[in-house]
């Protein structure tokens, strides 16, 4: 598109005048913002020129009842700068830009930039300092405070939008974030929920902040999941959530909570000391890769008898208090397995929303919590895609290095085999939906 408006020699031949002349490109008296001024400007005269429908000077504009009525001085925020600019009126205040509308005080990529910077993990007094500093900006905490909270109506949306009345797996998974409450800060955790659909494709079904204790709050988060249209569950893999059993049972009946097996061997293993983890996770290996539950309890019995275990009791009580919610993972099939050993399909997406609240302090309730991590998944997702778009056109054979989708819209590994297991196990209940 560059191209057709203006070639390579031209805008070398820019470059090198802005060189000579000593002028930036960005701020303040920059190349860019005196560009984008012009285009401005010439584009507002064309809209006022079509408005009133003859050109400036025309003598067909006598007695039309309607003129040129100066300009109004007026400056708007862009991702080069501010940029001051002449808008051009009329005698009837009739003529409205679409370019630049009335009250408009940002251009929609400066708005971009920040939703941007503060899905990215900065707060509202970072993204001041720094549109300040690289493009000579200054915007007001509400000002900045009120882009970030326009796309509260999306979250609402998003969070309350229909869901599939089937999902044969969900995983649930937490993070910690700090709210404050009162004159306090308290560690609450935001649980993500991911559910798989028939295809074997990855959604992200809801983002919830746990306000209340156990049967309480995930009794509410089953009815909001019903009420979206959740008919039915076959298995929820969790790490073993307080109260959250008694609530599937209420909502699903026939739903299987299933404990995940890496959250416990990392729960067992908090007790053991750096020099004797690999010899202990030797002897866990036997009990979580058995061919069946009472495989599973002679390996425990095993662990639990040797010297190790003796040493540490914890980390085999670990085990024996999570033994009902662990071992319905072992009446399954390799292929099934291995879809519901862990929730690392939520797990690495928390890893990569930890870096982003990590310098975050605080904040200020759920709502806003939600808010960050809806739009830092949304940012996720999108740069991948557009590092994926990128070598799209590559030639045949050339390694590609964008990553693939995080969570929304990846593929289950496997999944083909495991819904075959599913529809054996589950006859009546998956075969309405194949």
């Amino acid at each position: 598109m560059r191209r057709e408006l203006f070639d390579d020699d031209m805008l070398d031949k820019l470059m090198a005048a802005t060189d000579e002349r000593g002028l930036s490109l960005t701020g303040e008296g920059g190349f860019l913002p005196e560009m984008i001024k012009a285009v401005l400007e010439r584009g507002m005269e064309a809209e006022l020129s079509d408005h009133l429908g003859y050109e400036k000077g025309d003598r067909a504009g006598h007695g039309s009842g309607n003129s040129r009525n100066g300009t109004t001085p007026k400056t708007v925020g862009t991702e080069v700068g501010d940029v001051p600019l002449d808008q051009p009126r009329d005698r009837n205040s009739t003529f409205a830009s679409a370019l630049v509308p009335k009250g408009a005080r940002r251009l929609g990529g400066l708005e971009d930039m920040i939703i941007s910077l503060y899905a990215g993990g900065m707060t509202i007094r970072d993204i001041q300092h720094h549109l300040a500093a690289t493009l000579g900006t200054e915007l007001s905490h509400e000002t900045i405070s009120k882009v970030t909270d326009a796309v509260a109506e999306e979250v609402t949306a998003w969070q309350t939008r229909p869901l599939e009345a089937f999902y044969p797996v969900i995983y649930l998974d937490a993070l910690v974030v700090k709210i404050r409450d009162g004159a306090h800060v308290a560690n609450r955790a935001a649980h993500i929920a991911v559910g798989v659909d028939m295809d074997g494709v990855k959604h992200v079904l809801g983002i919830w902040v746990q306000a209340s204790e156990g049967a309480k709050f995930w009794a509410g988060v089953c009815a909001e999941l019903a009420n979206r249209g959740v008919k039915d569950v076959l298995i929820v893999c969790c790490d073993g959530l307080t109260g959250f059993p008694e609530a599937i049972e209420t909502t699903w009946s026939g739903a299987l909570v299933q404990t995940c097996v890496v959250h416990l061997i990392r729960a067992s293993m908090r007790f053991v000391s750096y020099s004797d983890r690999k010899a202990v996770a030797a002897l866990l290996r036997p009990i979580y890769t058995a061919v069946n539950e009472e495989a599973a309890m002679m390996a425990l019995a095993t662990f639990a008898d040797s010297n190790l275990g003796k040493k540490y009791p914890a980390a085999v009580a670990t085990w024996e208090n999570a033994w009902d919610r662990f071992t319905p993972f072992l009446a399954f099939g390799p292929a099934l397995r291995k879809v519901i050993y862990t929730t690392n399909s939520i797990e690495s997406l928390n890893y990569q929303l930890r870096k982003i609240i990590k310098n975050r302090g605080h904040f200020p309730n759920d709502a806003a919590a939600i808010k960050l991590l809806w739009l830092a998944i949304r940012n996720i997702e999108d740069k991948r895609a557009r590092e994926r778009a990128k070598e799209a056109g590559l030639p045949k054979g050339t390694p590609r290095k964008a990553p693939g989708k995080l969570v929304e819209g990846s593929v289950i590994q496997g999944w083909k085999a495991a819904l075959g297991e599913l529809s054996l196990v589950y006859p009546e209940r998956i075969n309405a939906y194949l």
